[in-house]
């Protein structure tokens, strides 16, 4: 296990409106406003894209990811972690669940989902910490590196 400690720093509350696109449109946010490494807590409806609902075959690296599209309008909740790349650019690991009709899919919403009429996203920022995310050679992700 690797860990750091920081300090709570701004806390941004953003609403996102039909068809931005998820995590995109919050790491455009984190740019733009300066938001380096942070917590994104996720509510609201998502209307269209693929999930990451798994590794095809565990044992195989690089994985090959198991998508599955969103078909209609689905509530959602998710949580994720922002930290920036290599090159220092925000990228958010955000897992969700969705659910419509009873059915609930839960996965990673890294290949883009689109907000269906309304996403409520609050940004806390963590100041004082060096994470960052580092390719890993084998599994060919970009993991969180916390620097402590």
């Amino acid at each position: 296990m690797k860990a750091c400690q920081g300090k709570m720093g701004r806390v941004f509350v953003i609403r996102l409106e039909h068809g931005d696109v998820v995590p995109g449109c919050i790491e455009r946010f984190a740019e733009e406003n300066g938001v380096s490494v942070g917590h994104a807590v996720l509510v609201g409806g998502i209307g269209g894209g693929e999930v990451v609902v798994g590794p095809r075959c565990p044992q195989e690296m690089p994985p090959q990811p198991m998508l599955l599209p969103v078909d209609g309008a689905h509530e959602v909740v998710g949580v994720g972690v922002l930290a920036p790349d290599e090159d220092g650019k925000p990228v958010l690991h955000i897992h969700a669940a969705l659910g419509r009709s009873g059915q609930t899919m839960s996965g990673c919403l890294r290949p883009g989902v689109e907000t269906w009429l309304v996403g409520e996203v609050v940004l806390y920022e963590i100041l004082g910490v060096k994470a960052v995310r580092v390719r890993d050679a084998e599994s060919g992700f970009s993991l969180l590196d916390p620097g402590g």
